[in-house]
């Protein structure tokens, strides 16, 4: 197998889940920056365009986070990142599938209509008047779940999972983009750096090029 990589939150959630699991394949860079994954070479993997990708054994390819994760953990057995049962395995889906649509989307969208209006306003369509309400609506919901994070060290439990993989690259990322940790909600913040400890959490998702152009808007740093 074969991972088509790049900058960003998406490609962190699947690279994260390999090293926690302890997987490994050759990584091939695309370079979003440049536009390579808008190119035919990536598009005959990907009609979307999206990142990760990843080319199977037999020529076929996946793309979206949530199926390769789910997949290289049918290839590899189970584990406490996705579930052992079919309980935990459910717990976890039920997480990740409310961090992706209430916090990475609105947050991701935020950013795009706003500090990366510029670079996103020729590839996607753009709604520049949404942006702060996106970027509120991920906030709230972000809000919400430190209350029901209370006297948990995980999101789910005692247990790490793809959902807390999945919540800290996401925000790794939207504190680059004006959307710091909101030093109010206690649980998020003690959460925050649990996971920022673990090995996994040190593979970047920001490219030299792409942080030399967020110290030249003077865009804040991810929180430490």
């Amino acid at each position: 197998m074969k991972l088509y990589s790049s900058i960003g939150p998406n490609p962190k959630v699947v690279r994260m889940f390999m090293a926690e699991r302890g997987i490994s394949m050759p990584v091939m860079e695309v370079d979003t920056m440049k536009g390579e994954n808008r190119r035919e070479a990536h598009l005959k993997r990907n009609p979307l365009g999206t990142l990760p990708t990843l080319e199977l054994d037999d020529g076929t390819f996946l793309a979206e986070i949530l199926p390769i994760c789910e997949y290289l953990e049918e290839k590899n057995g189970p584990s406490g990142v996705i579930g052992r049962t079919p309980e935990e395995r459910a717990e976890t889906r039920m997480w990740t599938r409310r961090i992706d649509l209430q916090i990475a989307e609105p947050s991701c969208n935020g950013m795009r209509y706003s500090e990366g209006l510029e670079y996103f306003k020729d590839r996607i369509r753009t709604i520049p008047h949404a942006a702060a309400d996106l970027k509120q609506l991920a906030q709230d919901r972000i809000t919400w779940l430190d209350d029901q994070m209370a006297g948990k060290q995980f999101v789910c439990g005692d247990r790490f999972t793809l959902a807390d993989i999945l919540l800290f690259a996401f925000l790794e990322f939207g504190a680059r983009f004006n959307q710091p940790l909101n030093p109010g909600n206690n649980n998020i913040v003690a959460w925050y750096k649990r996971v920022e400890a673990r090995p996994s959490a040190s593979i970047q998702q920001f490219s030299p090029q792409l942080l030399s152009i967020l110290d030249e808007q003077k865009i804040a740093p991810a929180p430490s």
